[in-house]
């Protein structure tokens, strides 16, 4: 079904940003063998080299653009994708005709292929191997997964799984992954493949080695996408497969899985051991059980030992203690292992020592790190289910008095209020805790002064002036403060417009000249409610002429009616 097209140039704007949207403008010209399909429009655009620009547009994540120039294989949206797209644009009126017409030539070429016999088809394909070299290795793989000659199978395999070619710096960038992502498939399909010819045994032994190598270069490689997360999951998958096929020994399967999971080197790991339950049977799973037990207790802090005994007992559906156990040999400086232990314990219908646990929790939490901010969360809901607010009020007032911060200001705050002692008594206190702090070498750490984003958050702005006036300000707090009392106090809130307007004159950049018009745009909106227009228009005119050698300042300035 064909529609029209679903992005504006607003989008285009910004998806590039501001300096290669302008950019791209100059390339209407060189785009080239331009094809609009149902699914998505593809072109060449003349630059440095003849660059292969696609666009997708997908109902749910809106409009992306893929192009083979350097800055559009680091991930970005670049001048290239912007020239395609605008020449679509400029041509919205013939979109659905051209994804009609696209529709119709698939059509015709389904249709004339499949009135083809087998000699011409063959004919075709030896001849575009001929000319293509990756699709003849694809070929040839899948062709030796067919036959009967494994060495060939594994050797094309983990060629496949070798990111050394797309690793340009020693490690594989977001600009290569899907390349490499693409050829790694491949593997995966021989290897199902091997499993479908009557194979498995071999195919068992081949994808567990896959699995290792793919484990060792996971970590070299940016799988922002998930794209190489998404094929360890199939391998994983297709290894499961070729082992209900092939039923290879349960015990030394048990043992490979274990030793595999519990590899550190291996930084993809798709596999749950209890998945395998009937590849492995009874034998099987005792032999796991006494590994990971084995494992657990030589190293009860390793991540993966603990996960696997984890998983061993809620599998066999042993007692909530021996959970708890598992989890109190490593115990986080922050408290959340106490969560955790307080979840099973309430989970299991033991409350009271769930709530022994997380005020435990507290109580032992590092002095450098804070309380895991879920169990601050968890036993101040439960004091309050149980009819103690003011409980909840005393933790959420250690918190804020331990580590001073908006966020425990708003907590203590919330749960204050539904106490009835906020105004009352503790708003009082909790900013004198954060007056203790107001000082330029404490602030310093905070970014700023928690004093005034507390009192700007309670709306309370005589104080937050006052505050900031005393304190320990930054920029953003400075500007959100003007912005508040523009309205009653113009003439204080202009003092600081004009003042992070002067550092701005001396940058340059798109990002700098948005700022600077917010800024004259706040400080005129002050003298006209001083009533002071012909100051700010004289004040204009001087930045302007001292401006003036920056033109894209200036159509920024004009674009804003300054």
């Amino acid at each position: 079904m064909t529609h029209a097209l679903r992005f504006t140039e607003k989008d285009l704007r910004r998806l590039a940003g501001a300096r290669s949207f302008e950019r791209g403008l100059g390339y209407l010209s060189a785009v080239a063998r331009l094809e609009v399909g149902d699914e998505a429009i593809t072109a060449t655009v003349d630059g440095t080299d003849a660059y292969e620009v696609e666009l997708t547009e997908d109902e749910h994540s809106g409009l992306t653009g893929w192009c083979d120039c350097p800055y559009g294989r680091e991930g970005n949206f670049c001048k290239h994708c912007v020239a395609v797209g605008m020449t679509v644009l400029g041509q919205a009126g013939s979109v659905p005709g051209r994804r009609s017409a696209a529709a119709t030539r698939t059509r015709l070429l389904d249709g004339w292929l499949e009135s083809r016999t087998r000699e011409e088809l063959l004919a075709l394909v030896r001849e575009q191997l001929a000319d293509d070299r990756d699709l003849r290795r694809r070929l040839e793989l899948r062709a030796a997964a067919a036959g009967e000659d494994t060495g060939i199978v594994r050797e094309r395999v983990l060629r496949l799984l070798d990111t050394r070619p797309f690793a340009r710096y020693g490690y594989v960038e977001y600009a290569d992954a899907h390349a490499y992502g693409r050829q790694a498939a491949e593997a995966v399909t021989a290897l199902r493949a091997l499993t479908a010819s009557g194979r498995a045994a071999d195919a068992v032994e081949v994808t567990r080695e896959a699995l290792r190598a793919l484990g060792r270069a996971y970590g070299e490689i940016d799988d922002s996408d998930g794209l190489i997360g998404d094929l360890t999951a199939e391998l994983t998958e297709a290894h499961l497969d070729a082992c209900r096929a092939a039923r290879p020994d349960p015990v030394e399967t048990a043992e490979w899985l274990v030793r595999y999971l519990l590899d550190e080197v291996n930084d993809a790991n798709d596999i749950d051991l209890f998945d395998y339950r009937d590849v492995l049977g009874d034998p099987g799973l005792a032999r796991a059980r006494t590994l990971v037990v084995a494992a657990w207790r030589a190293n009860p802090k390793g991540w993966a030992e603990k996960y696997l005994m984890e998983r061993l007992l809620k599998a066999d559906g042993d007692t909530v203690d021996a959970l708890v156990e598992v989890h109190a040999a490593d115990l986080a400086p922050n408290g959340h292992t106490h969560l955790v232990i307080a979840r099973e314990l309430e989970a299991a219908g033991r409350a009271d020592e769930a709530m022994e646990w997380a005020e435990r929790g507290l109580r032992e939490t590092a002095a450098e790190c804070g309380p895991d901010s879920d169990l601050v969360a968890f036993v101040c809901e439960r004091h309050q289910r149980a009819g103690r607010p003011a409980d909840a009020v005393a933790v959420r007032r250690d918190v804020l008095r331990a580590r001073p911060s908006l966020a425990a200001y708003q907590h203590l705050r919330t749960a204050a209020s539904a106490a009835g002692t906020w105004e009352s008594s503790e708003r009082t206190g909790a900013l004198e805790v954060l007056k203790a702090i107001a000082r330029p070498e404490r602030d310093r750490w905070y970014g700023g002064s928690v004093l005034v984003d507390a009192l700007l958050d309670d709306n309370d702005l005589q104080a937050a002036w006052q505050a900031a006036t005393d304190g320990c300000v930054d920029q953003r707090q400075w500007l959100a403060l003007a912005d508040r009392i523009r309205d009653r106090r113009p003439a204080d809130a202009l003092t600081v417009y004009l003042r992070w307007i002067e550092p701005l004159r001396r940058q340059t950049g798109d990002g700098a000249y948005e700022r600077l018009a917010e800024l004259l745009l706040s400080a005129r909106a002050c003298h006209r409610a001083l009533g002071t227009q012909a100051e700010f228009a004289t004040y204009l005119a001087a930045l302007r002429a001292d401006q003036k050698r920056k033109r894209k300042l200036m159509a920024v300035l004009d674009r804003n009616g300054l």
